[in-house]
Parts: C-alpha cells; sequence; structure tokens
C-alpha cells in the first residue's frame, strides 16, 4: 500500500475547514436573556410615569411580563443585540402609548366590539373592548388568542384585566403574529399594524407621542432607532 504524502493530507484538510467555513452563515443571532434588556430599572421607569391611582401601576409586573415572555421565546430575538433592542423598545413604545405608562388595564370608552363569526362567536352579554398592555379588541382576536394561550377569552374576557400574566400574554400574541414581520421595516411599519388609522395624518399627534416613547427607549439600550420610525 503506497503512503500518503504529508503535503497532501495538509491539502485535504485545508479544502475540508474551507468548506466549513463557506457553510457558516453570515449573521449569527446573539440571544441575550430578556431579562436583561427588560431590566427592572428600564421597566420601573415606565411604570414610575403612573400615577398612584392607577390600577395599572400594581398590576402590569416585570415578573409577570418575563413569566409571559416565556411563552414567546423568539420575542426580543433577532439578527443581532442591536435589532433586538429596538424590538423590545418598539414593543414598549406601544404598549406606553396604549395604557398611559402601564396605568390602564382598560380601553376607557367600552363599546362592544362584536363582529359576526361562526368560529369566534359572541357570547351573551360579553363585550371585547380594549384590555391588557396593546389593548386586545374584538371578539375574534379575544377568541383566537385565548385558544392560543390557553383561556377562554369569549366567555371570560375580563380576564384580560384581572390576570397579569395572561394581559401580558395577550399583548405579545398580538405582537408576534401581526407585528413582527414587519419589525425590520421600522417603527412606522409597527404602528400601522397596531393602530393604522393614525397614519398618513390621521392622528399625528398619536403617531408623535409613539415615536418620542420609541425615541426614548431606544436611547436608554444605548441604540439608534433606525429608518422609516414614523407614518
Amino acid at each position: 500500500m503506497g503512503k500518503i504524502q504529508l503535503p497532501a493530507i495538509i491539502h485535504v484538510v485545508a479544502v475540508l475547514v474551507s468548506a466549513i467555513v463557506i457553510t457558516i452563515p453570515a449573521t449569527v443571532v446573539v440571544a441575550v436573556p430578556l431579562g436583561r434588556l427588560v431590566t427592572p430599572e428600564f421597566f420601573n421607569n415606565i411604570r414610575n410615569k403612573a400615577g398612584s391611582n392607577c390600577k395599572g401601576k400594581h398590576f402590569y409586573t416585570r415578573r409577570a411580563f418575563l413569566k409571559a415572555a416565556k411563552s414567546y421565546p423568539r420575542f426580543g430575538h433577532l439578527d443581532s443585540v442591536e435589532e433586538s433592542k429596538r424590538e423590545i423598545a418598539a414593543f414598549f413604545a406601544h404598549v406606553s402609548h396604549e395604557t398611559g405608562d402601564l396605568c390602564y388595564t382598560e380601553e376607557i370608552a367600552r363599546n362592544t366590539y362584536c363582529s359576526p363569526s361562526s368560529q369566534y362567536p359572541c357570547a351573551p352579554g360579553k363585550k371585547y373592548y380594549g384590555r391588557g398592555p396593546i389593548q386586545l379588541t374584538w371578539n375574534y382576536n379575544y377568541g383566537a388568542c385565548g385558544k392560543a394561550n390557553n383561556f377562554d377569552g369569549l366567555k371570560n374576557p375580563d380576564i384580560v384585566a384581572k390576570n397579569a400574566v395572561i394581559a401580558w400574554k395577550t399583548g405579545l400574541w398580538f405582537w408576534m403574529k401581526s407585528v413582527r414581520p414587519v419589525v425590520k421595516q421600522g417603527f412606522g411599519a409597527t404602528i400601522r399594524r397596531v393602530n393604522g388609522g393614525e397614519c398618513n395624518g390621521g392622528s399625528p399627534a398619536a403617531v408623535a407621542a409613539r415615536v418620542k416613547y420609541y425615541r426614548a427607549y431606544c436611547r436608554s439600550f444605548g441604540i439608534t432607532p433606525g429608518p422609516n420610525i414614523s407614518c
């Protein structure tokens, strides 16, 4: 049997290493634990703006948020730490605007919000107005969200304003389902998904308020807000 020369072996190894290197993705996801980004200081800076008589001030806790987030492990984990921080900043910008800095657990104007649906029919006497950090609204959203998170959103929509973990889950459910797909397009795109009626001159003041929150949270994370932040 002939001997394999050392240079030949080195050449083969080099080729194999090159092939392996080529198959490594150009972008590596760096997963920073959510609790290290949504720190007590970050969370309390939002909650402390709410008045002492605000129900949400003691309802929306960081502990409940982190517990709810375990059901949505992809939240806050994008292709880079910077993009991940932008998503978290965007989420809390909308939460801050929708709840008045974690003050409100329910919408002030409590309409019925019942749309005919064979899949998610409205329960007698129940109303599906905005509740929770992103203000979950309409029977079909309560039905679908409840199904995804193991609670009866049609027969017991009030639980969203009574159970803090479920409340945060509704916000994360809506976010991952409707907002996450456009996060990389810029904060303006997330406004369109959360409340598109405000865009294109619908409510410039509301858009400006959301953008102000977003800029502030990006600064607290030490990042730039990125492009396309308004709508």
